[in-house]
């Protein structure tokens, strides 16, 4: 098979989350395991760090990812889902794994997926561990897809564990209660090994700690430990988020009032940013050598080092085009406060949804001054854009429903002026057909 023959095989054969939800979650490790023993465990093969939580995990991973190859670190980076290219999920300092090695290894590997039957993600996730493992990484940041203690990715043992919060999504799998998916989420957590938790919420805390005095895991909570502040300048500068970095408690850490410059302007990368400096301070206990120079020039330059694409990230000027790709009432909630930051006269919102969430939640959050462009994104799993303007209706959102997302923008694009806002999401899918 060439390279496109091979990805029909894997989106045909296995079954996807990101097209047909929930019927692709395998509740179980075994799988993976499975895969595994057949290609010699290359997960022990290299050193990893596990990259949880709800929203954020997916930044966090890519700004410590470009940090330690800064560095000088051979550094593999696995993450879900991919935008525009399945190679995405599977990088090394930043270069997306070849479709040579991407056909070898299903080949190759056919007969086993046939014998097991792995889901697409069980799959992903062995291709990476052993694409990793043949190009021996120093290290490799691993991003959980779903959950946690059932994720495929639960069978490495990281040196690092990191959960950047924890919110509403997937509840039909991880529970109907906050302590219940922050269980599931826990899972990362590892014997003798330290754990990063982003966020301290109060009615979730005492899950973490108990977990991990049972682990006797190291805990530290990032939330608590640095104050970082956005420096205002005169004018508006996009192309950076600039902060200044203190220590919560006052005590001088090599990191003191740093000032850094973010190429992921969204402001919740705040939080984000907390997580990175905790862990890569777990990381010099451990003997990297991780200098500030290396975490300011990496900061700059996320996206350039990673791939990373769709974190609140400008697509034109003059109307001002903005995508994100949060989809979660604390993804939107984020998205909210920085369209609110940003400096516009109309609101043109761009917002496709997926049918097996709750969205609810989602559209009470949404300002209720823009005109809305409804629209399905071109996956099983889009929530018909008619039905979703009907849902919005409920919500005192209006707008207009069209055929496709490009067919959205487009309408948006006509009806915005020079000084207007035009953001698009909603959804993780919205965003994949205009980046």
């Amino acid at each position: 098979m060439d390279y496109q023959q091979t990805l029909d095989y894997l989106y045909q054969q296995l079954p996807m989350f990101t097209r047909v939800g929930t019927s692709a979650f395998k509740k179980d490790l075994t799988n993976t395991l499975l895969l595994c023993e057949k290609l010699g465990n290359p997960q022990h093969k290299f050193k990893t760090i596990h990259v949880g939580g709800t929203n954020g995990k997916g930044s966090t991973s890519h700004m410590l990812a470009a940090i330690l190859q800064t560095a000088g670190y051979k550094t593999g980076l696995y993450t879900s889902p991919h935008l525009k290219d399945f190679r995405e999920r599977i990088r090394i300092n930043g270069e997306m794994i070849s479709e040579e090695k991407v056909i070898d290894f299903v080949a190759d590997q056919q007969e086993n997926m046939d014998q097991i039957k792995p889901s697409f993600f069980e799959m992903t996730v062995a291709m990476a561990f052993d694409y990793f493992a043949r190009e021996k990484v120093d290290i490799a940041v691993i991003e959980v897809g779903l959950g946690g203690r059932l994720d495929s990715t639960n069978v490495i043992a990281p040196l690092l564990s990191v959960i950047t919060n924890i919110g509403w999504d997937h509840m039909n799998l991880l529970g109907n209660s906050l302590p219940e998916i922050a269980a599931e989420k826990a899972g990362i957590i590892k014997k003798n090994t330290p754990v990063i938790i982003g966020e301290y919420q109060p009615e979730i805390a005492t899950v973490f700690t108990e977990k991990a005095k049972q682990e006797n895991a190291p805990l530290r909570f990032a939330s608590e430990e640095w104050l970082i502040e956005k420096v205002e300048s005169e004018k508006q500068v996009l192309d950076y988020l600039e902060v200044r970095v203190r220590p919560a408690d006052g005590i001088w850490t090599s990191f003191s009032h740093l000032v850094l410059k973010l190429d992921l302007t969204g402001l919740y990368q705040l939080k984000n940013l907390k997580n990175v400096l905790s862990a890569l301070d777990e990381l010099r206990k451990k003997n990297f050598k991780i200098s500030n120079d290396a975490v300011f020039m990496a900061l700059k330059e996320v996206k350039k080092l990673t791939g990373l694409m769709g974190r609140w990230q400008t697509l034109s000027q003059n109307p001002l085009i903005i995508c994100d790709t949060g989809h979660n009432p604390e993804g939107i909630t984020e998205v909210v406060k920085n369209i609110n930051s940003t400096s516009h006269q109309n609101l043109h919102f761009i917002l496709g949804m997926v049918a097996d969430k709750d969205i609810g939640k989602i559209l009470s959050l949404l300002p209720k001054t823009a005109t809305y462009y409804f629209c399905k994104p071109d996956m099983p799993r889009g929530l018909d854009a008619e039905t979703l303007k009907i849902e919005a209706e409920g919500y005192g959102l209006k707008g207009n429903y069209f055929s496709s997302v490009k067919e959205a923008l487009q309408a948006a694009k006509i009806n915005a002026s020079q000084d207007d806002l035009i953001f698009a999401g909603g959804s993780t899918f919205v965003v994949a057909e205009l980046v």
